[in-house]
C-alpha cells in the first residue's frame, strides 16, 4: 500500500503544474486612413505584466501594420468569453 501512495505521489511531482495561460487586451491604430481597435492575443506567462506583454505583442502587430498604443490589462483564461465579442476580428489573432 505505501509502495502505491509513494508511486502517485511521485507522478504527479514529475508531471508538475500545469501550464498558466495568460492574455492581453490592447489598443491598436493604424494610419492613413486612421483605424483605431481593440484586440486580445495569448502572450507568454513569463510576459504576464503590462509591461511585458506590450513588449511581446508590439512587435507581432507591427507586422501587420499596427501600432499598439496601450495594453489594458492581463488575465487569465476564465476572462476570454467575455472579451471575445469586443475584440472581434482581432481576437487571438496575434
Amino acid at each position: 500500500m505505501n509502495r502505491l501512495i509513494i508511486s502517485a505521489a511521485l507522478a504527479l511531482a514529475l508531471a508538475g503544474p500545469a501550464a498558466a495561460e495568460c492574455y492581453a487586451d490592447y489598443k491598436v491604430k493604424r494610419d492613413d486612413p486612421l483605424t483605431l481597435r481593440y484586440g486580445v492575443s495569448q502572450v507568454s506567462d513569463a510576459n504576464c505584466s503590462i509591461e511585458a506583454a506590450a513588449g511581446e505583442l508590439a512587435p507581432r502587430l507591427a507586422g501587420d501594420g499596427w501600432t499598439l498604443l496601450t495594453v489594458l490589462s492581463t488575465f487569465g483564461p476564465e476572462g476570454l468569453e467575455e472579451r471575445k465579442a469586443s475584440a472581434g476580428e482581432l481576437f487571438l489573432r496575434y
